[in-house]
Order: structure tokens, then C-alpha cells, then sequence
């Protein structure tokens, strides 16, 4: 992608009426507004594509903590057949497998100790 610079001739600029100017003036700001959005969808596509790929490293990281117990063709039947009987519990992950959420950007807030009082109603005087 090759960037061209148009520079118009200083000449015609300082020997152009009012009306041109103008036009000029239009229309950078018309290819300024389109560039603008141009930009707009390509950082909306790059945050996009960087995401799944985050995504994916993620996953390749932690793949073998996603994978699901495997279970045999007749656990899988027993449960459809009993679900009382399910080995659900026995197929979750141990506690320690569990990697925790990263913390969030944000400080949570400490609570507010004070109460605001409440002001009392204005009287109305009798005008009248």
C-alpha cells in the first residue's frame, strides 16, 4: 500500500476564487472523512482477528484442562437411561485443574459508609 501525498500548486491556490477554494476545501474533507472510515473498518477487522487469535492461544495453553472426560459407550447409555445415576461428578475436573479468571482492569469500589440525607420538602407559602 503506497501512500501518495498530493500537494496542489501553491500558484493556484492563492489565484483561485472564492468558489474554488471552497471546492478544494470540500473535497479534502470528503477524502479525509472517507480515509477516516477506512481506518475504522480495518481497526475493527484487526481487534477482530487479534481476539481469535488470543482465543486460540488461549486454548492452545489450556487445552488439556478443556478436554472433557471421556466416557464409555455404556457410562453414556447408563446416563440417558438413569439420569440419577450420571458420573457427572466423577468426570469434572479436580478444584486445583481450574485456572482462575485474570483480575479486571478496574479497582472494585469500596462501599460507602456515610448515607446521604435526604433534604426535607420545600414549604409552600399561601400567596395569594
Amino acid at each position: 500500500m503506497t501512500i501518495s501525498r498530493f500537494t496542489p500548486p501553491l500558484d493556484y491556490l492563492q489565484a483561485a476564487s472564492r468558489a474554488s477554494l471552497q471546492s478544494f476545501e470540500l473535497a479534502r474533507l470528503n477524502h479525509a472523512s472517507n480515509l477516516r472510515q477506512e481506518i475504522a473498518a480495518l481497526i475493527d477487522q484487526w481487534v477482530q482477528e487479534t481476539s481469535e487469535a488470543m482465543l486460540a492461544r488461549w486454548m492452545l495453553d489450556h487445552h488439556k484442562s478443556l478436554r472433557p472426560a471421556a466416557m464409555s459407550p455404556a457410562d453414556l447409555v447408563r446416563t440417558f437411561l438413569d439420569p440419577a445415576s450420571s458420573s457427572l461428578e466423577e468426570s469434572l475436573l479436580p478444584i486445583s485443574d481450574v485456572l482462575p479468571a485474570p483480575p479486571q482492569l478496574a479497582e472494585p469500589r469500596a462501599p460507602m459508609r456515610t448515607t446521604m440525607a435526604r433534604r426535607p420538602p420545600k414549604q409552600r407559602s399561601a400567596a395569594g
